[in-house]
């Protein structure tokens, strides 16, 4: 969700500053939490159905270690239609590749395609972004930017179901890599209570994470997984709709 990380990412730095509450924990995740699963998603804004997502979540192992395989692939009418892959380490959750293509559908808009494709390599963030306006013409930027070992990608929408360390009232502060910005920015989660949520897949016991403008409720119990998303606004929201194995293995 491009919105939902630049949000963050515009935004990381202000949260830091005015997070309430207990001292502030570092960000630990923990992608044995999360399982393979395929869930789908119906946006709302202002009450008004808008669009929809899918995400999936695959298990790799080969001879270099073991992977987590998310893809994403949502629309949002009239704005935007986007495909995402993002890989990481499911030990220890360093960010391995990132790929996304984001095809912007408002008449209104200069640029009509935004894509990146990355990858880590002995602690750099190396590959490419392009882009490519109403008129035809692409911009090509190479990337080679190093990567703090602490650092994630910045989808906090992937990062919040293996979140293992959060609990009601707790500040999580960690750093996240915007991959269409080329920069490091805080990325902070307040911990709300916990209460259960109603979505058109059924009703969860949730720990609502809330950052920046965006808040997510996040299930506490296997498989971990995101129900529901808003805007502290209430102008968007996202709910699951519903789940199912996996589709396909992934390359």
């Amino acid at each position: 969700m491009r919105w939902l990380s630049f949000l963050l990412l515009a935004n990381g730095t202000a949260a830091a500053q005015s997070t309430p509450g207990r001292a502030a924990k570092p960000l630990r995740f923990d992608f044995t939490l999360v399982a393979p699963i395929r869930d789908s998603f119906v946006f709302h804004v202002r009450g008004e159905e808008r669009g929809w997502a899918v995400w999936q979540y695959e298990l790799r192992s080969d001879e270099m270690g073991q992977e987590v395989l998310y893809t994403a692939t949502s629309e949002l009418r009239p704005v935007e239609a986007e495909s995402l892959r993002i890989v990481v380490n499911r030990l220890t959750g360093a960010p391995v590749a990132s790929y996304q293509r984001l095809d912007f559908i408002a008449p209104g808009s200069d640029t009509v395609q935004l894509e990146h494709t990355l990858d880590v390599r002995r602690g750099a963030v190396t590959g490419r972004r392009r882009a490519r306006t109403r008129s035809g013409e692409v911009r090509m930027t190479t990337v080679n930017t190093p990567l703090p070992a602490d650092a994630v990608w910045s989808n906090y929408a992937f990062f919040a179901a293996p979140l293992a360390n959060a609990a009601p009232g707790d500040s999580l502060v960690g750093r996240a890599y915007g991959e269409f910005v080329d920069s490091l920015r805080p990325l902070v989660v307040v911990a709300e209570t916990s209460r259960s949520v109603t979505v058109p897949a059924g009703r969860y016991d949730v720990l609502p994470l809330k950052a920046a403008g965006f808040r997510l409720f996040v299930t506490r119990t296997a498989p971990r997984r995101v129900v529901k998303g808003e805007t502290l606004d209430g102008v968007f929201d996202f709910e699951l709709a519903g789940s199912g194995p996996p589709a396909r293995p992934g390359p």
